[in-house]
């Protein structure tokens, strides 16, 4: 078994390109995927849940240029888990989503 992950659903926002040390760059963006399924009472209920995803190097420079808020994309990546402290000192936990491929569905973003 590995860690491996591969999600179909809509851009939230577009990417936000950071660089570092004049080449390295990595980009954040974050999808949302939908479940559908009947609860007991037998009414359709639409479940969403968002996902953070990191995008490194090209890949990163490509997202920044072709990814639109609400264009579908398929992605495939790793789960990382990472925390940090925050300005009041609180640590903080987050799960991510690094992609190591990415595939625009549907049509060209204009």
């Amino acid at each position: 078994m590995r860690n491996r992950v591969q999600l179909i659903g809509n851009l939230g926002n577009a990417p936000e390109l950071k660089e570092f040390n004049g080449n390295g760059k990595m980009a954040r963006v974050s999808i949302a995927t939908n479940e559908r399924y009947k609860n007991a009472k037998g009414d359709y209920v639409t479940e969403t849940t968002w996902h953070n995803l990191v995008i490194w190097g090209k890949q990163a420079e490509s997202a920044v240029k072709y990814f639109r808020k609400g264009a579908e994309v398929a992605i495939e990546g790793k789960i990382v888990n990472r925390s940090y402290e925050d300005k009041d000192g609180s640590k903080k936990y987050v799960s991510e989503v690094h992609v190591s491929d990415f595939v625009l569905l549907g049509s060209k973003p204009e």
